[in-house]
This record gives C-alpha cells, sequence and structure tokens, in this order.
C-alpha cells in the first residue's frame, strides 16, 4: 500500500480544476479511478482533463469530468518534423492562451513529466500539484507549488494515483466501476452479439511500439479449443488499432480450429468497453485494453512478461489473476525481439488461470 508521508491537511479551495494525464490508453484509465474520487471531493467544481487524442473518445461522457481537453501532440511533431519553428511555435503560444482563458485554479498533474509540468505552468494555475522523485521524472515536479512524496517508491499507477488524490487531502474513496459505459455504445454490442451467452474475450495485440508484450497464436489457439471443448465456452478475438492486430487475431482464430471467431467491429474506445463489459473474461497481455477491461468490471487473465508486475498490476477492484514465467531478464523497460519471458508461458497456466475467475463470475459481469 502506497502511503504518502506529505499530506496536505485539507483540500485546497478551487472551483475550475485541471487534470493532467497525457500518454497511452492504459496510462490515462488508470487514472479514472482517482479523477472520481476527486469529482466526489470536488462536488461542484469544473473538472477538466487535458489529454492526447487517442484517450480523448473514451473519456468523453465519463462522470467525473466536465471538459475533455486534447493537447495538440500531432501538429506540434509535425511542424516539428518539417522544420516549421515558427508554426511549432504558434500552435504552442495558440494552446497556452486556451488554458489560460480557462482560468484553471488547481492542476493536478498525475503524468508528472517535463512536458506536462510545463503544460501546467502555461495553465496560470495559482496551485499545481504534482509527484515528488521518484515519481516525478525529468524535472516536472520543477512546477509544482506542492509536490507528494510517496512511499514505497515503487508501486502500481493506480495506487499512485491513488495516493496523489489523498496528498491533497481528500478522503473520498473511488467509484467502484470508475469507467462508465455509454448506453448507446451498449445497445450496440448487445445487437452485434444478438443475444448470445457472453463470451470469453482475447484481445491479443499490443500497440505498434511493443510487439515484444505478445504472447503466441498458438498459446491463445489453445486456450480458446480448451475452454470450448472442455468447459463449453465460446471466445471472440477483438482486433486493436496496431498495423498488424487483425493478421494477428485472424492467426489466434485459425489456431484455435473454430474455437474462437473474430469479435464484432468495435469501432472506437467506447465500443470496445462496452464488449468488454458484455464478457465473462478479459484474456490479454499488459495493454490499455486490459485496464479497460477490468476498470468495467470484467475478471481479467493478465499475460506478463517483460512489464513490471507491481506497477502494471490491474485494478484491484476486479478480479484479476496474472501468469508469467519466471525469467532472469524480465522485468525489462525495453523489450527484446526473442521475448522467452512472454513465448513461454504455458497454456496451461493461462487456462488455469481463466478457469478460477470463470468460477467466480456471473455471465455478463
Amino acid at each position: 500500500m502506497v502511503r504518502c508521508v506529505n499530506a496536505l491537511e485539507r483540500p485546497p479551495e478551487a472551483e475550475r480544476i485541471l487534470v493532467i494525464r497525457l500518454g497511452a490508453v492504459g496510462d490515462v484509465v488508470r487514472t479514472l479511478p482517482a479523477a472520481s474520487a476527486l469529482r466526489a471531493a470536488f462536488a461542484g467544481a469544473q473538472l477538466c482533463w487535458l489529454v492526447e487524442p487517442p484517450s480523448a473518445s473514451l473519456l468523453r461522457g465519463q462522470p467525473w469530468i466536465d471538459e475533455v481537453l486534447v493537447f495538440p501532440r500531432p501538429a506540434l511533431r509535425e511542424a516539428l518534423r518539417r522544420g516549421r519553428v515558427r508554426t511549432l511555435a504558434r500552435t504552442w503560444r495558440a494552446f497556452a492562451r486556451e488554458l489560460r482563458a480557462r482560468r484553471f485554479e488547481l492542476v493536478v498533474d498525475f503524468h508528472s513529466i517535463l512536458k506536462s509540468g510545463m503544460l501546467a505552468a502555461a495553465s496560470g494555475a495559482p496551485r499545481r500539484v504534482a509527484y515528488a522523485p521518484p515519481y516525478g521524472r525529468e524535472l516536472g515536479w520543477l512546477f509544482a507549488h506542492d509536490r507528494a512524496v510517496l512511499d514505497p517508491p515503487r508501486a502500481s499507477r493506480f495506487e499512485r494515483n491513488d495516493a496523489l488524490v489523498r496528498f491533497l487531502g481528500v478522503a473520498a474513496p473511488p467509484a467502484r466501476r470508475p469507467l462508465r459505459i455509454e448506453p448507446d455504445a451498449a445497445a450496440r454490442v448487445d445487437r452485434a452479439l444478438g443475444g448470445a451467452p457472453a463470451p470469453v474475450v482475447i484481445h491479443p495485440g499490443t500497440s505498434d511500439a511493443t510487439p515484444h508484450k505478445r504472447w503466441t497464436p498458438e498459446g491463445y489457439g489453445r486456450v480458446a479449443r480448451t475452454l470450448r471443448e472442455e468447459d463449453g465456452v465460446a471466445s471472440l478475438v477483438t482486433v486493436g488499432p496496431a498495423r498488424d492486430d487483425r493478421a494477428f487475431a485472424e492467426a489466434v482464430v485459425k489456431a484455435s480450429g473454430g474455437a474462437a471467431a473474430l469479435a464484432p467491429a468495435t469501432p472506437g474506445l467506447g465500443d470496445l468497453a462496452a464488449l468488454f463489459a458484455r464478457s465473462r473474461l478479459y484474456v490479454g497481455s499488459d495493454t490499455g485494453p486490459l485496464h479497460v477491461a477490468s476498470l468495467v468490471g470484467t475478471p481479467v487473465v493478465q499475460l506478463l512478461g517483460p512489464t513490471d508486475p507491481v506497477e502494471n498490476a490491474p485494478w484491484p477492484g476486479t478480479p484479476s489473476r496474472t501468469v508469467r514465467f519466471p525469467v532472469a531478464c524480465s522485468p525489462c523497460r525495453r523489450g527484446c525481439s526473442a521475448a522467452l519471458c512472454m513465448a513461454q508461458i504455458p497454456a496451461e497456466a493461462v487456462v488455469a488461470a481463466a478457469r478460477a475467475l470463470l468460477a467466480g463470475a456471473a455471465p455478463g459481469c
């Protein structure tokens, strides 16, 4: 359990609050429980979240957030790539003006790196909160007025985000289900499934940058076959946005020998979350969708290789099992092409974890 050693005596007064958490989908969704606790503590405040484009659609419509502000990272990167310094400066200044125009009174920087610290400062907010080192990195904490010192220096993303909320003097707990499903998305998924029993969802893909996190098509196929033949449970294989995700998902379906099928199309993160919420179980490696599944209440089997099992633990409010194969070099931060830590995960262990969770899960929960 993470402890904040220098918590404020009482929450600061603020009517306009900016939450900053940029980065990948998994990093953003793991901040939702903390955002729900902030909403409970600052019930009458305007709560705005600064995020990058990939996660914006999932945040819109969440009851804890009044506004989603999208950082123009693609435009800034393109200007930098083309060497257009004036365009880069103009885009940054325009966005900084937009931040200041909202007159935020408090910034809670859950990212706490140089970029997020600069954005916090650009907002002009008179009170800015971030992590002290080691959770605060790249000198980003220098832009904060208040810096949370946490112990121990290594914890799950969920725990450290919660600790930053506690640093503010907030006692309110996070919501039981911190990620809400839009009714329209739920209805689309129900129509696509056509009244079939709640399936096991296998999400085999990862981002383009992290192929070393992937398990094998043969392993996933064997899990699907075993669950179908011995337990009578059907599996659906979801497709992510990475370049070769569809080909990888099709390879899993082929390896299953007909025990698994491709899932209905999920054009956005909201639809994917709705499909997970309609499923009995999620099986996959350490990705953003796994944390989405755990936050909507679907039990997850997490397959871990190069990533840290402490920092990347699933949401504790949902049942989960983590399966790892012990390798001396795991966990690591970069991964490798061999990825023996993933390739050596035994299918029998994954099946056993799935059965343990299925025994305690009601269909569609």
